[in-house]
């Protein structure tokens, strides 16, 4: 189970973290990703983090704004996201992905075992 959470309304160029906490799985998760989807657009990734190497990816449209982190004892992955854009609008998705996969396929939907609620993410003055 996947209960993401700190989502919320910002003013354009405001920051805000959001966090997702994976319970009810015994062994950690190698790969832990944010997708958003905005009304009337289809499911986007944003950002995923592996574990031992740890290694970042990010959407361009979000690159050297936000930043992604995990605490692997608590099971947990962060979005900080900073210069707060309209366009950053969306439900955001935490996804997780236990066994290794090649770095080409990371931002794929389809390779994550299992998925989050969503916490919605409005940048609006």
């Amino acid at each position: 189970q996947l209960q993401a959470s700190g989502g919320g309304l910002v003013q354009p160029g405001g920051s805000l973290r959001i966090s997702c906490v994976a319970s009810g799985h015994t062994g950690g998760f190698y790969h832990m990703a944010w997708f958003r989807q905005a009304p009337g657009k289809e499911r986007e990734f944003v950002s995923t983090i592996s574990a031992s190497p740890v290694t970042r990816y990010y959407a361009d449209s979000v690159k050297g704004r936000f930043t992604i982190s995990r605490d692997n004892a608590k099971n947990t992955v962060y979005l900080q996201m900073n210069s707060l854009k309209p366009e950053d609008t969306a439900v955001y998705y935490c996804a997780v992905r236990s066994g290794r996969i090649i770095t080409s396929y990371v931002s794929r939907a389809g390779v994550y075992d299992y998925w989050g609620q969503g916490t919605q993410v409005t940048v609006s003055s």
